[in-house]
């Protein structure tokens, strides 16, 4: 096991000094928010950490927009491996018939 070759991510101290600096470059750019001039369309665009705040919030409703779509969009968990449709050989019954359409068969290819 000592022969293996660890990664950068499996070191959890790694894993700790980027979090840290992604907390830092986060910090820096909330304060260069009361620093920077933006020009900006609307008043509320010029509040501090408008954008910030828009960003999370955003981000929260694409979550429970998902959560949502899921309810209908959601198949199981064999839903591509039933056969129901599919035309098979009479011979094994393994394998779907091609001989009588152009449709490409495995890797893009046409049955000549």
């Amino acid at each position: 096991m000592s022969g293996e070759k660890q990664d950068f991510f499996d070191n959890p101290n790694n894993i700790r000094n980027m979090l840290r600096v992604f907390y830092v470059i986060c910090a820096l750019l909330f304060a260069a928010d009361f620093v920077v001039h933006r020009h900006t369309e609307f008043r509320f665009e010029g509040l501090p950490g408008f954008y910030p705040i828009y960003g999370f919030v955003g981000c929260v409703i694409l979550v429970f927009a998902a959560k949502w779509m899921r309810t209908f969009l959601m198949r199981p968990e064999d839903y591509y491996d039933k056969r129901e449709l599919t035309d098979f050989n009479s011979d094994d019954g393994d394998t779907p018939s091609h001989e009588d359409s152009n449709t490409p068969v495995s890797g893009g290819h046409q049955r000549v």
